[in-house]
């Protein structure tokens, strides 16, 4: 029996969906949440296989980073985003927080059903309209590990995203503008990037507006 958690902010959609679930040999419905808060504790409280996660959750947490906290403590949860996001940006980010699905709102029964023993049995399902082939590229270079870089090189990616020339960025570090181009070209590197375009919308692909850093090497 795969059990699973439903998450929605919207009350009737997520009745409807236990609804639907429910009517599914093999799969139990194990607990609900409106809300990013109620799914982390649910996930703690109850025995959970897989959750349907809603992304835009007005209050509380929101399902990408209700994921990321879910899986600091339960790895073995299998996350499917149910969204009506069809957006390549909403794509990335849900591969970002390790999610094993990504489905629309409007799919059928049947997808959902497919989604949830797919990714119970180990496999990834995304149903969001790509080829193979583009997918595959996405998540490969979406899942690009930031921990290959050192937190220097971190820092500046951020610095970088910000608009700090080579020169200001050498200035807020202490090191020399020659140093932060030599930076740069081996972040590229590390990275499979091309230019520094590239680098910029990696650094806000990848939130580095959000980071902070309280040391540097």
């Amino acid at each position: 029996m795969i059990k699973v958690m439903v998450v929605d902010d919207h009350r009737l959609i997520r009745k409807g969906l236990v609804m639907l679930l429910e009517a599914i040999p093999d799969i139990e419905v194990v607990g609900e949440a409106e809300n990013g808060d109620e799914a982390v504790l649910c996930a703690d409280r109850e025995e959970v296989d897989v959750i349907l996660m809603d992304i835009s959750m007005p209050n509380g947490l929101d399902g990408f980073t209700a994921a990321e906290t879910i899986q600091k403590n339960n790895k073995q949860i299998k996350i499917v985003f149910l969204s009506m996001h069809d957006e390549e940006i909403y794509i990335q980010r849900a591969i970002q927080a390790n999610a094993c699905g990504y489905i629309f709102k409007n799919s059928k029964s049947s997808d959902l059903e497919d989604a949830i023993k797919t990714v119970y049995k180990g496999n990834r399902y995304f149903n969001v309209g790509l080829a193979d082939e583009q997918l595959e590229s996405l998540i490969e270079n979406t899942k690009k590990d930031q921990s290959i870089l050192t937190t220097r090189e971190k820092e500046i990616v951020r610095l970088s995203v910000l608009g700090f020339t080579n020169r200001e960025i050498a200035e807020k570090l202490f090191i020399s503008p020659k140093t932060v181009e030599n930076h740069k070209t081996n972040i590229m590197k590390k990275l499979g990037l091309k230019n520094k375009s590239e680098l910029i919308q990696y650094g806000l692909t990848n939130k580095y507006l959000d980071l902070t850093f309280s040391q540097t090497n």
